[in-house]
């Protein structure tokens, strides 16, 4: 079974960036297949890596539902079930060093449970053929409750240098230890720090009973790239945030 990563925190963090440079980072210092995870509605991972996306597992359940609901043939004979793990495998999108598969948004209406278990489900069922799974969630703490994730090596929760950042990481922490969510090791992120405001926060943190694996300085070179609409995935390793992240894994002890 594949090593998983999981990012969590609330919105505007940048807890997809974090995620897209993890996926870095795993590709060029592991050398072993990734599979990208994109458990958001929202979708912007595949923005943060740079890559396209042709279909997603929202897109695809409606397709599937609206198959059944006018009785078409079915390709080869194949159940519905069949047909539709062979239009998830055929989602993934490739790319060089890694591989990326897309929740996005159902095209009707309803809550978005079916496409959390789906994604559940296909993450559990492709780990058994990558060394590594980085699953970007959703903003705030609905998926841990909905246990999009789950069975999780690493947790790591994303804050902003703001008390709010700490807060929201504190129930996160909490909510998992309520869930009793298979999570091996758990680790807090503290990002955009600017000055000495990271150390204060780490030591808030620590109170809270959270693990602060690092801090990881505000970087211009992120916000030039998002101007220019680059990929974080193109940052060079030499960028502050880079290396910030880089060591924090490194300390991680990942495998």
């Amino acid at each position: 079974m594949a090593y998983t990563i999981a990012f969590a925190g609330k919105g505007g963090t940048g807890k997809t960036s974090l995620a897209g440079l993890t996926i870095k980072y795993l590709v060029s210092k592991r050398r072993k297949p990734v599979l990208g995870v994109d458990a958001d509605s929202n979708s912007c991972l595949n923005e943060a890596l740079g890559v396209a996306v042709c279909n997603t597992v929202g897109r695809m359940r409606e397709e599937s539902l609206n198959t059944i609901k006018s009785g078409a043939d079915r390709p080869g004979g194949m159940s519905m079930e069949q047909l539709f793990d062979y239009e998830v495998q055929q989602s993934v999108i490739e790319a060089k060093g890694f591989d990326l598969l897309v929740m996005g948004r159902p095209e009707g209406t309803g809550c978005y449970c079916a496409a959390n278990n789906i994604i559940r489900k296909y993450t559990d069922k492709l780990s058994e053929t990558y060394s590594y799974v980085v699953i970007d969630n959703e903003a705030g703490m609905e998926h841990l409750s909905r246990r999009t994730t789950h069975k999780v090596d690493l947790l790591i929760t994303v804050s902003d240098p703001t008390m709010k950042g700490i807060l929201t990481a504190k129930r996160i922490n909490e909510l998992v230890d309520e869930l009793k969510l298979s999570v091996e090791k758990r680790a807090l992120i503290i990002n955009r720090v600017v000055s000495g405001e990271g150390e204060e926060l780490k030591k808030e943190a620590e109170k809270a009973g959270l693990f602060v694996a690092g801090l990881v300085p505000n970087d211009g070179m992120i916000y030039e790239f998002d101007l220019k609409g680059k990929p974080v995935y193109e940052l060079p390793e030499d960028a502050v945030s880079v290396k910030a992240l880089y060591k924090i894994l490194d300390d991680c002890c990942i495998p």
